[in-house]
């Protein structure tokens, strides 16, 4: 006996390509928002050094009588 399936799917070659990698869910969502990552870090990094600054340029506070 041979193991070929019972039955033979005529559309199987044309629905081949939703199997593909690229099309995967993970794939998709990893490459919707292709700068994020970096856009990410660098306004973190914006956010960081502004209030480094604006800590260092501080006025006195005045004092009350």
């Amino acid at each position: 006996m041979s193991n070929l399936p019972l039955y033979r799917d005529p559309w199987a070659k044309l629905d081949a390509w939703r199997k593909s990698p690229v099309f995967q869910r993970t794939t998709v969502l990893r490459n919707l928002f292709p700068g994020f990552g970096i856009a990410v870090v660098a306004f973190t990094a914006y956010v960081v050094a502004d209030n480094v600054y604006l800590s260092s340029r501080q006025k006195p506070e005045e004092k009350q009588h």
